[in-house]
């Protein structure tokens, strides 16, 4: 069975840059290809997408070289200014690079309308004439601005970083559930199960904790449009690598080998383009 990791983030750690891991001790430091190629290979992985962390060009360049050097990185999602009046050219500068697969913005750290700027807008119309996914990075509580986007764009592939990031910490689950399922009718529209671990009480989670939040999106988005991912190395937060691939392969263990091949790895290759 081939096994693509859709969510993994690489960086060089820079203090002033990375303010939003004052927090979190153990991400104060670089972290290159070489860091998880053994990791993915013990846990039967074959290849990665890289996600931008940073919002910057530069970035996109980063993990473009990176891809280059390592083949085991399948594709980047990269960040340019998708609200600066010259997106355009800049998304033509960038088809020079054929690692990326498509583009992100950090969301969640952005005003509640930020889905709804016009500007913001006109530049993720642009991503699908270059034939460019787009990543929804956003809390749970920013999905009903995220639900009036998604109905903007119904032939673009898109897909849901982190199931919306519940929160699984205080166990709410409805309002969130609800605005899932409605987000999932739009079938252009995929989820990742990734980042949920750094969601629940960091390290004094249990797998049952998540089972809930796992029901919802399984059911709404059917194996056809979930994909596999681990938010390495932000997992290390709250968790091991092997725990969250191992959690989701023992609530998958009743599903047909087909199912799991799509979740795994094959919804993956074809979402992306890999």
């Amino acid at each position: 069975m081939t096994c693509i990791d859709t969510h993994v983030h690489f960086w060089k750690y820079n203090r002033t840059r990375d303010a939003w891991m004052d927090d979190m001790k153990v991400l104060q430091q670089d972290y290159i290809p070489q860091n998880i190629e053994s990791v993915l290979k013990r846990n039967d992985v074959e290849g990665c997408v890289a996600v931008q962390a940073d919002q910057s060009e530069v970035e996109t360049r980063f993990l473009c070289e990176l891809a280059r050097s390592h083949p085991f990185i399948r594709g980047v999602v990269g960040w340019v200014d998708l609200c600066a009046d010259n997106v355009e050219d800049r998304l033509q500068h960038f088809t020079a690079y054929s690692e990326i697969k498509g583009y992100r913005h950090i969301v969640q750290g952005e005003s509640n309308d930020f889905l709804l700027r016009k500007d913001f807008q006109r530049g993720v119309q642009l991503l699908k004439a270059f034939n460019y996914t787009y990543d929804i990075l956003i809390y749970h509580y920013q999905l009903r601005p995220a639900l009036s986007f998604v109905s903007l764009f119904p032939e673009h592939k898109m897909v849901i970083d982190h199931c919306a990031k519940p929160d699984i910490k205080h166990k709410e689950i409805d309002e969130w559930a609800k605005l899932m399922r409605e987000i999932a009718r739009y079938p252009n529209v995929y989820c990742k199960l990734s980042g949920l671990f750094t969601e629940a009480t960091w390290k004094a989670w249990t797998a049952g904790d998540f089972y809930p939040y796992l029901d919802v999106v399984f059911e709404a988005f059917g194996t056809d449009r979930l994909m596999y991912g681990s938010d390495w190395p932000v997992i290390l937060v709250s968790g091991m690598y092997v725990q969250w691939k191992s959690l989701l392969e023992k609530y998958m263990e009743n599903y047909s080998e087909e199912d799991r091949e799509k979740v795994f790895g094959r919804n993956a290759i074809q979402f992306y383009n890999l």
